[in-house]
């Protein structure tokens, strides 16, 4: 526990490490911050040096302590942060839960490296977006966390500019952008990956069922290059309505394409279940043909209607070397809220650590290594989409059962 956190360098010079990924926010590296080698990181209670406020009720921060604390740390390093911290509901909630995994990792990393700035969007997008403007035009940000809100992000990348900093989104399903970086795990990229590792095993003829609408394309695209690194194809692509009940795109499937070998199902903000009942009832998944979900069915309870497909989605286990500190800190379980707000504050930290104020630049944050952290490795693509090798599971008897420790490679 004596060595310097975060071990960017070698990604800067070309090197891996052993996993094939840069350590620069490997949290079983978490020693002390960068400088201090040998020093036991500060207490999340005293990130910047001042007292916050405990989340003693079991929940995250709650709106006002979250408010009252929006700059930690001391660092030369200025790092933007837009959260949804006083948004009604669930928005609100999983805005305050990412609040608590910043101020972990700044306690963990980043607070003698960084000065982190957190306004509150209130989960408004035009808000967010006026903020996520001023942040990026104010010459003061060297990078941007946040926002969260979709349409602030999408606005961010039409923008134009190339001496803004870059931005690492934290919307559900954002595609990305040149210089913004979508950081969450999209259907997309579970798609791909799921799709890809049973190509691995052989599997040519692939078909991919998706709601209708804007987000089909960047699934469609995604999934069809992730096979044709298998030599395997995207037979057809078949849009549906949650409204026809799933029966006529499948019975569509059944006259274009003779014995696929896979069947890709994406089903965005709706359930897939009308769909699976339908290929349920022409014996898919079976011997001859593989179901393949993604990682928004399990935003949903169970079904018995998933048995025998395939899931690649992120490990909740990876957020092992952080959870036990992070209970013990707040009174409650971290979820992938908190890790992906970690990750990303680590990763700003490890950045500032090895290249100082100025070192956030494509070449580092594009990397073609990658980077693990509490959600696992991933890396950032020049489009701005982010790519993660992840486990693969079978859903068995109402449960994940895992294939495969990890997609093959990225």
């Amino acid at each position: 526990m004596g060595a310097i956190a975060l071990g960017l360098v070698a990604a800067l010079c070309g090197c891996q490490s052993k996993s094939g990924a840069s350590d620069v926010l490997d949290p079983s590296a978490i020693a002390a911050p960068a400088g201090q080698a040998g020093t036991p990181a500060a207490p999340a209670q005293q990130a910047s040096g001042q007292t916050l406020a405990n989340a003693t009720s079991g929940g995250p921060t709650s709106a006002a302590a979250a408010k009252a604390q929006l700059t930690l740390g001391v660092g030369p390093t200025k790092v933007a942060m837009l959260l949804p911290l006083s948004a009604p509901g669930s928005t609100g909630e999983n805005g305050r839960k990412m609040y608590d995994g910043a101020r972990l990792a700044m306690a963990d990393l980043g607070d003698k490296l960084l000065t982190l700035t957190i306004e509150d969007t209130r989960g408004d997008s035009g808000y967010a977006k006026d903020l996520a403007v001023k942040a990026i035009t104010s010459g003061t940000a060297k990078v941007v966390i946040g926002p969260s809100e979709l349409a602030a992000a999408q606005h961010l990348a039409k923008l134009s500019g190339s001496k803004r900093p870059p931005v690492l989104a934290l919307a559900d399903n954002f595609a990305g952008g040149p210089g913004v970086y979508s950081v969450r795990l999209s259907e997309a990229d579970s798609a791909a990956a799921g799709a890809a590792a049973i190509a691995s095993k052989g599997a040519r003829k692939f078909v991919l069922l998706v709601p209708s609408g804007a987000d089909s394309s960047p699934i469609e695209s995604r999934v069809a290059n992730a096979l044709s690194i298998y030599g395997a194809t995207l037979a057809v692509t078949l849009p549906y309505s949650a409204t026809d009940g799933g029966a006529k795109v499948v019975s569509d499937m059944g006259s274009l394409v003779e014995a696929p070998d896979a069947v890709v199902v994406a089903c965005g903000d709706g359930s897939p279940i009308a769909v699976l009942a339908a290929l349920k009832a022409k014996g898919i998944p079976g011997k001859a043909v593989t179901l393949i979900g993604t990682d928004r069915w399990l935003e949903r309870p169970m079904d018995p209607l998933y048995e025998g497909a395939y899931i690649a989605t992120l490990d909740e286990g990876e957020t092992g070397p952080i959870a036990d500190r992070f209970k013990a800190t707040y009174n409650y379980q971290p979820d992938v809220n908190v890790a992906y707000a970690y990750d990303m504050v680590a990763l700003s930290a490890g950045i500032a650590s090895s290249a100082g104020p100025d070192g956030f630049s494509k070449q580092v944050l594009e990397n073609a290594t990658g980077f693990r952290g509490s959600t696992g490795l991933f890396r950032f693509r020049a489009d701005g989409s982010s790519q993660r090798s992840m486990p693969f599971f079978k859903v068995e008897k109402g449960q994940l059962k895992l294939v495969e420790k990890q997609t093959s490679g990225f």
